[in-house]
This record gives C-alpha cells, sequence and structure tokens, in this order.
C-alpha cells in the first residue's frame, strides 16, 4: 500500500563546481514551477536534496559529510520526510550508496537532472526509488534541464555561470569527469543566448561562461565552423543590452585560436581576463598526463594573447605529484611560472581516482613529496602575485560590488580581473551617493596584497 505524505517545501545544496551550481539552479527552477517552495531553513524543508561533486577524493569526502550532515534533519529528528543525492556521486557508484546510506531515498545521476520533479513526486505518493541505477551520463535529454527560466542562487546577485556545454571529449588521464558526464555535448547556440536574455531581464549584468572544455564549444554540433565560441560571444554581446561583462571560464590552450583571442581584444563587453588550467609545463608529465599541450605550445599562446591583450589577466591551474613526476620536472615547472608571470595560479595535489588510467600507473610520488613541492610552488606564485597586484596600483576600473566586509566599513568587489569565489577580491571604500552592492562604480587601486586589493572610487578619490 502506498502512502501520501504532505510535501511542500525542499531544501538544496548544491557542492563542487560553478557548473553544478547550474545544475542545482535548474532543478530548483522545475520544482518551483511544479508548485513546490524553496527554503534556507532546514528544519522548514520537506525534502532535503544535496547535489553532490566526486571529481576527486576530497569531493567524494565533502559530499559523504554532507549527506550524513543533512540527515540528521529527517524525521522524527527533523522535518523532513526524504533524502534525494543527485549529480557526481551518485553517478560515480550507482544504487550502491543506497546500502552504504539507509537514509537515502533517491538518486539521480549527471543525466537525470530533469527527473527531479518526478523523483519528488513519487516519493510523495509512497513509491519506493531505492532500486534505481542511474542512466549514462550521456544519454538523450540529458540537458534538458538546462531549458528554464533559472533563478541564481543569490537571489540579489548581478552575476551568473552561464553553461555552454556539458561533458569532456579529452582523455587526460588523471580525470574522471568523461566517465562521470559523458562526451562532451554543445548547447545550441539559439538557446544559450535565450538563457542569457532571460538573465538579463532579471537583473544580470555579468555573464561567466562554463563548461568542462569552454574552447572546444561547438565541436561537436552539425556546421561546427559557424558554431565556434567567438560566434557565441559576439551573438551575446551583440543580442544583449544590460550585460555589461562576459567572462569564460575553463580554456584549453591548444583550442585557443588567433580569431578567439583576436575577439577578446576588441569586443568591449569579453572581460579581458583567461582561465587556461596547464597543469605542468614540463613535457614529460604532460606526454603523461595524455594533455595536448607541450610547454613551447602554451608559452607561444600566451605570447599570442598578450601581444593582442596586453592588460590581460592570466589564470592558470598546475598539478604537483603526478606519477613519475621528478624533482627536474618541478625545478621546470617553477622556472615556466617564473617565465610566464601569472597573475592568478591554483596548485593541488595528483590523488589517484579510481577508473582513471593515472591510478593504476607505476612510480606514484609520495604525499610528503608531493606536498613539499605544492608547497614551492605556492610560495612562488605567492610573491608573483603580489608583485602583479601591486603593478595595479594607480590604475582605474569599473568594479562590480559584489557584498561588503564583515565590519561593514568597506564593500568587497570584482574588476574584469577577477572571477568569483577564486581570485582575489577588491575592497572600495565608498560614500558617495547611489553607490551601493550591485553598482560598478570606477575605483581607483590604492594597495595591494597577494590576495586582495584596496581602491576608492574616483569621486571619494578626488576630494
Amino acid at each position: 500500500m502506498s502512502a501520501n505524505y504532505s510535501i511542500h517545501t525542499f531544501y538544496l545544496l548544491s557542492l563542487g563546481c560553478p557548473k553544478n551550481e547550474v545544475d542545482a539552479e535548474c532543478m530548483s527552477a522545475a520544482l518551483c514551477r511544479a508548485g513546490y517552495s524553496s527554503t534556507d531553513d532546514l528544519y522548514k524543508a520537506d525534502v532535503l536534496i544535496v547535489n553532490t561533486c566526486a571529481f576527486i577524493a576530497d569531493a567524494v569526502r565533502e559530499a559523504i559529510d554532507a549527506i550524513l550532515d543533512l540527515a540528521d534533519y529527517k524525521y522524527p529528528e527533523g522535518r523532513a520526510r526524504f533524502l534525494v543525492v543527485t549529480g557526481c556521486l551518485p553517478q560515480r557508484v550507482g544504487r550502491e550508496l543506497f546500502s552504504e546510506f539507509p537514509e537515502v531515498d533517491a538518486i539521480l545521476g549527471t543525466g537525470e537532472y530533469g527527473l527531479i520533479v518526478d523523483t519528488i513526486d513519487q516519493l510523495r505518493d509512497g513509491i519506493s526509488l531505492r532500486e534505481h541505477q542511474p542512466d549514462r551520463p550521456g544519454c538523450s535529454g540529458a540537458l534538458d534541464h538546462l531549458r528554464c527560466d533559472r533563478m541564481p542562487a543569490s537571489k540579489n546577485a548581478r552575476w551568473a555561470y552561464l553553461k555552454i556545454a556539458e561533458g569532456c571529449s579529452n582523455t587526460c588521464a588523471y580525470c574522471a569527469i568523461p566517465s562521470i558526464r559523458g562526451p562532451q555535448r554543445s548547447r545550441p547556440m539559439d538557446e544559450i543566448v535565450e538563457e542569457a536574455r532571460h538573465l538579463e531581464s532579471i537583473g544580470i549584468r555579468e555573464l561567466i561562461l562554463v563548461a568542462q572544455d569552454t574552447t572546444r564549444y561547438g565541436y561537436d554540433l552539425t556546421n561546427k565552423e559557424q558554431n565556434t565560441l567567438t560566434a557565441l560571444l559576439r551573438r551575446l554581446s551583440n543580442e544583449t543590452q544590460d550585460i555589461e561583462l562576459i567572462r569564460c571560464l575553463y580554456f584549453y590552450a591548444d583550442a585557443l585560436t588567433e580569431e578567439l583571442i583576436r575577439e577578446f581584444a576588441d569586443n568591449p563587453k569579453i572581460a579581458r581576463y583567461m582561465d587556461i588550467p596547464v597543469q605542468h609545463a614540463s613535457d614529460a608529465v604532460l606526454k603523461r598526463m595524455r594533455r595536448h599541450e607541450t610547454r613551447a605550445m602554451i608559452e607561444a599562446k600566451i605570447a599570442s594573447i598578450r601581444a593582442a591583450i596586453p592588460d590581460v589577466v592570466l589564470r592558470t591551474t598546475v598539478m604537483v605529484g603526478f606519477p613519475g613526476e621528478t624533482e627536474d620536472d618541478i625545478d621546470i615547472l617553477l622556472d615556466f611560472m617564473r617565465s610566464l608571470r601569472f597573475d592568478r595560479l591554483g596548485s593541488f595535489i595528483f590523488c589517484p581516482e579510481e577508473g582513471t588510467r593515472a591510478a593504476s600507473m607505476t612510480d606514484q610520488v609520495s604525499s610528503d613529496v608531493a606536498f613539499l613541492r605544492y608547497n614551492r610552488v605556492m610560495e612562488l606564485q605567492h610573491d608573483l602575485s603580489l608583485e602583479k597586484n601591486r603593478s595595479r596600483i594607480g590604475t582605474v576600473v569599473p568594479v562590480l560590488l559584489d557584498g561588503v566586509d564583515p565590519h561593514g566599513i568597506l564593500f568587497h568587489g570584482r574588476s574584469f580581473g577577477e572571477a568569483p569565489d577564486i581570485d582575489p577580491i577588491i575592497r572600495v571604500a565608498a560614500t558617495s551617493p547611489g553607490i551601493g552592492i550591485g553598482s560598478r562604480p570606477m575605483v581607483r587601486i590604492v594597495d595591494a596584497g597577494a590576495y586582495d586589493m584596496t581602491g576608492v572610487t574616483i569621486d571619494e578619490y578626488s576630494q
């Protein structure tokens, strides 16, 4: 006999990357259209949903901790009747999740976000879903959930992520994403532009384009010569009036074309900011990683970018401790960093992920050695970031004010050179009328550290 539960509200927690955040916002929009209400109060939620990441071991641990934490709010300790786990973790481990976590009532994989309303409806009607096995990540309809009038998680946000593709067709030896998210599937350009217009209509002024490999947008579409990232950027710029800035994340150096670089240089709506995770600089390591680039190729692309866009802000990510990496390889990486002097650089330590080629490679680097190498990389980048940030003292840039410092004295915000959540913030002293969260005043940078900058609005500075 089936039961009927009174289900009205849901609490949704999203973990991991910006692409996950978009998926979560789309699920939330679908549930709200179906008559359910979102709540930020765990004690008021009838359904608890956690959208998980499982890219690396740390993300898996975070997802497990979140599941256990939310389980404490289920009836009878709390109000919630059901706990639903979506995204990368159920896609990776399947129905095994039910045996590990009896508190979980339903799971959805990375190709099944569009089933969230049906899932909650069935749970409400007393239907057991504990035998469900997620469909393959590249299944038909896996992108359907993105076609919605979503609201960014922060209702007062002036910026939003815009997912332009799902999955990845690269074969990097360390990465589990293709097995979790499937091969690259680019969204139709008309659909992306339509979503951009919706976001513009609700007050978004900065779009941040995301995909696993943004540079290869359109490679999998018919007429790929017309469906390029360059063409998409032109349409987004031309067909939106109130969007002030378009930022792109997750570029691959080998797919950066001269046409795309020129578009960044010539199009005033595109942030002069490039995020190019190169992973390493030693050709031997890059080859074992199954990357497409060489050090010389990366250096040539960076030279082309800087020649075309002299004030460009460059961000990258590198990995240390990859199997077979030697001290000579680390010296090559450090020399590369000193030579190219990236404005922003993040580093992480290799972790053997189950199911990847790198997990079974010989010559694994010990965690102690990898940690020492990580420290060397980050110590050097601290000095380079400080130098880069201090070189901006005296410059004047528009800064989007995102919030207020905890002490309530200064605003904090971002210029074209800072992506949210990952880059330094700019603290802004502003007392001029009309300046507040959501505005974009002109700001002169007056001080800088390695991980933040301070500025004042032009009117105040000149008084």
